[in-house]
C-alpha cells in the first residue's frame, strides 16, 4: 500500500467560544480527513513538541493565540528554521500577521472601515458618534471598547502615546463605530469561493444564514484574497453592508477562521471538505 500523508491537526477542543462550538467543527473535519490522510490531533501548545513526525501541521479551531503568545512564537520560530509545511502557510498578510493590514489597506484606499493608530491622525477618520478601540494583537473582540470621541481626546491628552507616537496601550487601533445594516463572510480554500454566511441582525454576529452573493459582493470578497497572496489555505473575508449598500472589509481571516460548517447545506459541506483535501494535497505535493 502507498504510503498516505501524515497530518498533525492542531485544536483547541476546550476552547469556549462565543456563539461557537469549535470543537464540533474539528472533529467533524478531521473525520472526513481520516479518509484521505493519518491524522493526530494537539493541542496548540503541544504543535512544536510533535510537528517533526508529521508531513504538515494544519493549523484550525485553536483559540486567539494571545492566550499563547509566547508557545505560539516558538512554534513559529521552530517551523521556519526546520523547514515545517504548515497550512495556512505562515506567510499570511492578514489575521496572522495581526491587524496591521488594516492600516495598510486603508492608506492603500482599499474599501476597509478606516483605521488609525496614531493621535494625529483620528482627524482623518469620518466622524461618528462613536469610535472602536481596539488592540493591535487582538482577536474575538477581546479588548474592544466603543468610545465617544472625547475619550480619544483625554487618551492623548493624558499622555496616551507610546515612543513613535502611536497610541498607548501596546498599539491601539482606532475606527469609526459604523452603522451597518448586516455582517457577510466569505468563505475561500485558496483562492477558490465555497461559500457566503451572513448575520442578518447586526447584534448577533454568530446567528447566521446562507447568503446568495452578488457577482460585485465576489469581487470585493476576490480583492482581499488576491492582495493576501496566500498559495494555499482557508480564509474567511469578513465585512459588513453600509446603510448606503456598500461593503466594508471587518477583518481578514487567514490564521484559524471559524467556518460555520453546520449552518451550510450538506452537498456544500462536503463540497468544502473536498476542496480542502484537494488543496492540502497540493500543497503537501509542492
Amino acid at each position: 500500500m502507498p504510503v498516505r500523508p501524515s497530518l498533525l491537526f492542531v485544536t483547541d477542543l476546550g476552547y469556549q467560544a462565543r456563539g461557537r462550538r469549535y470543537c464540533d467543527e474539528d472533529v467533524f473535519l478531521t473525520s472526513r480527513l481520516r479518509e484521505d490522510f493519518d491524522l493526530a490531533l494537539c493541542h496548540p501548545l503541544d504543535a512544536a513538541a510533535l510537528m517533526d513526525g508529521f508531513d504538515a501541521v494544519v493549523v484550525r479551531n485553536s483559540g486567539p493565540v494571545l492566550h499563547y503568545q509566547r508557545e505560539y512564537d516558538a512554534f513559529r520560530d521552530r517551523a521556519v528554521a526546520r523547514g515545517t509545511r504548515v497550512y495556512n502557510p505562515l506567510s499570511g498578510r492578514g489575521d496572522m500577521a495581526g491587524k496591521q493590514y488594516l492600516l495598510d489597506l486603508t492608506a492603500a484606499g482599499y474599501p476597509v472601515i478606516p483605521t488609525v493608530d496614531r493621535p494625529q491622525d483620528v482627524h482623518l477618520l469620518p466622524e461618528a458618534a462613536e469610535y472602536v478601540v481596539k488592540p493591535r494583537a487582538g482577536a474575538d473582540s477581546i479588548g474592544l471598547a466603543f468610545v465617544p470621541r472625547s475619550a480619544l481626546d483625554d487618551l492623548v491628552d493624558d499622555d496616551g502615546l507610546g515612543h513613535d507616537g502611536a497610541l498607548a496601550h501596546e498599539g491601539i487601533l482606532v475606527q469609526p463605530r459604523i452603522d451597518f445594516r448586516y455582517e457577510v463572510s466569505f468563505y475561500y480554500v485558496d483562492d477558490s469561493f465555497q461559500y457566503a454566511l451572513h448575520a442578518p441582525d447586526p447584534a448577533r454576529r454568530w446567528v447566521l444564514e446562507p447568503y446568495e452573493p452578488s457577482g460585485d459582493d465576489l469581487a470585493f470578497a476576490r480583492r482581499f484574497i488576491d492582495w493576501n497572496t496566500l498559495d494555499h489555505g482557508i480564509q474567511r473575508v469578513d465585512a459588513c453592508r453600509t446603510r448606503e449598500g456598500g461593503l466594508l472589509l471587518v477583518e481578514l481571516e487567514d490564521l484559524n477562521p471559524y467556518l460555520s460548517l453546520d449552518l451550510v447545506p450538506e452537498p456544500t459541506r462536503d463540497a468544502f471538505v473536498a476542496a480542502m483535501t484537494d488543496s492540502l494535497r497540493r500543497f503537501l505535493a509542492g
